[in-house]
């Protein structure tokens, strides 16, 4: 049986497709997860602690300019509602706006107001565009020119939270790193309206917690992570597992069918995996069962048979030998001598006839039971066909039969046991012969074929019945009941499956047919190199 190719393989299958899932899976929740946290955008690179205060205090710088009543808490809150990044507000009328949806640090406010008012309480100090290359307690390179610059540092405030965010736990407080002195690190962005400052938006510089974004996206990431994961496992069952699972079935069910005695089934064979190779070896192995199967069988049926052959073949002398003897053994009856010579005559006869019968059944066994010693040399075809004339002529010269014989180049030897081989052409002249009128011929030929060598025996008698013809073999098949008008009485119908049997154990085949000229003939084809079956 052929190897499958790899990219067929069962294995390959599910290896790539469960990889294939994985990945899909993978890509499928990272653009949920994505789209999950853009909502939430200052998780988002682009958006920036210093992006957010400047974009509220430009919307503030509008506001205030265009709709001065305007209640910025109520607005504000209205339109920044990010749970991640708080944003503290403080005006010049010293009001504070907080972000609702999350608590600012407890400090930040302090924070902004300081820079709002500086650290003295002074006027504001916020000195207009940066110059190319200036600094500045305020300056911030990440501010365009003529906008608002954003300022990272720490306010006053020295009564921070614990951690510096309040109770949300935003930002790290702690000494070190920004500008100024105290406070939680943030960024400041001044609100001006005319070119002044109205007001100071500050917002928290450092990132949310994990822990805190973990808390509102992990239930929903989560439970999309166990549908993903149910979706894609009932995919993969259906896509790669279940065609798997219901040719295996189809296997499970032929053997099954088998078991109970059903030979004839055979498992579905659809693909070309290791599921396809498995199924084409169970049928082979079945097609295997059911041959030794029939073969069991008909051999019961061949002993059934031969049995009963057996049985009527020898009743017929047994029940003349036991007629005879008891005939002689009367006494009120008066035999004379030549009437006593003829029964025992023929009660020699009838026990000759039974020892060639079980002669032949015993050879038959031995022969179709491999047993028996076999030679293996080179045997003279011509010879054999001499030894063929000199055992028939007596017959042949008082039936008038002539006897031809050729022997083509290439076909003068063959290889195998000579008494085994003499024994098979003797046996078909001998059937020729009895099956030949009186006048008639009957010829032996060998030629050489591709198959090896070919030995003929054709007669020129009345030939077979076609029907007939696949039965000639058989045990005690009668050639004269299908051939009629012969002289001779027929064998014990054991010839010719002897003939067969040693074909056979040399490698060979035997046919019969009818010749041209009207009479059977048998073919034999030896193996130019036969080696007798062990």
């Amino acid at each position: 049986m052929a190897p499958i190719a790899w990219y067929r393989s069962l294995y390959w299958r599910i290896a790539t497709g469960f990889v294939a899932l994985l990945a899909t899976l993978l890509a499928v929740q990272g653009v949920v997860f994505l789209w999950i946290t853009g909502r939430a955008s200052d998780l988002l690179p682009g958006r920036s602690p210093a992006e957010y205060a400047q974009t509220i205090a430009s919307d503030l710088s509008n506001v205030l300019r265009d709709a001065p009543a305007t209640d910025l808490d109520s607005y504000l809150n209205g339109k920044y509602v990010t749970k991640y990044r708080p944003f503290v507000v403080v005006t010049r009328e010293g009001k504070t706006i907080q972000s609702k949806a999350v608590e600012a640090p407890f400090d930040l406010s302090r924070s902004a107001m300081g820079r709002l008012y500086g650290e003295g309480g002074g006027p504001p100090r916020f000195p207009g565009p940066p110059r190319p290359g200036g600094g500045g307690a305020n300056a911030n390179p990440e501010a365009a020119p003529g906008m608002p610059r954003p300022d990272i540092g720490r306010g006053p405030g020295p009564d921070r939270g614990r951690d510096g965010f309040g109770r949300d736990g935003f930002g790290r407080g702690g000494r070190g790193g920004g500008r100024g002195r105290g406070g939680p690190p943030a960024v400041f962005v001044p609100v001006l309206v005319n070119g002044e400052t109205q007001a100071m938006v500050a917002v928290p510089s450092d990132a949310p917690p994990l822990s805190i974004v973990m808390r509102d996206l992990g239930t929903p990431l989560g439970i999309v992570g166990v549908a993903l994961l149910v979706a894609g496992a009932s995919i993969g069952a259906l896509v790669i597992f279940r065609p798997t699972h219901r040719r295996l079935r189809s296997l499970q069910e032929a053997a099954r069918a088998i078991g109970a005695g059903q030979s004839g089934t055979r498992a579905q064979v659809t693909g070309g995996d290791e599921v396809a190779l498995l199924a084409t070896a169970f049928n082979e192995m079945a097609g295997g069962l059911e041959q030794r199967t029939q073969a069991l069988v008909a051999a019961d049926e061949s002993r059934r048979q031969l049995l009963a052959d057996v049985s009527h073949e020898l009743m017929t002398p047994l029940a003349a030998i036991r007629g005879y003897t008891e005939t002689m053994a009367m006494p009120q009856l008066n035999l004379d001598d030549e009437t006593r010579q003829r029964y025992l005559g023929i009660v020699a006869d009838e026990t000759e006839r039974m020892e060639h019968i079980i002669g032949d059944l015993l050879d038959l066994a031995r022969l179709e039971g491999g047993g028996g010693a076999w030679k293996q040399e080179p045997v003279s075809v011509a010879a054999l066909f001499e030894r063929v004339l000199h055992r028939h002529d007596p017959v042949l010269q008082a039936k008038g039969i002539t006897l031809e014989r050729r022997v083509e180049p290439g076909a003068d030897r063959v290889t195998g046991d000579p008494n085994r081989l003499e024994q098979a052409i003797q046996n078909l002249a001998a059937n020729a012969v009895r099956h030949t009128p009186d006048g008639g011929t009957i010829r032996l030929s060998a030629e050489p074929v591709e198959a090896g060598v070919r030995l003929s025996v054709e007669d020129t008698g009345t030939g077979i019945p076609e029907e007939h013809l696949p039965r000639v073999f058989d045990r005690f098949y009668k050639a004269d009941v299908s051939r009629t008008g012969t002289a001779l009485p027929s064998g014990s119908g054991l010839g010719l499956s002897i003939v067969q049997a040693i074909v056979r154990r040399h490698g060979g085949t035997i046919h019969a047919a009818n010749a041209a000229s009207g009479g059977a003939r048998f073919d034999v084809v030896l193996p130019t190199a036969a080696s007798p079956a062990s």
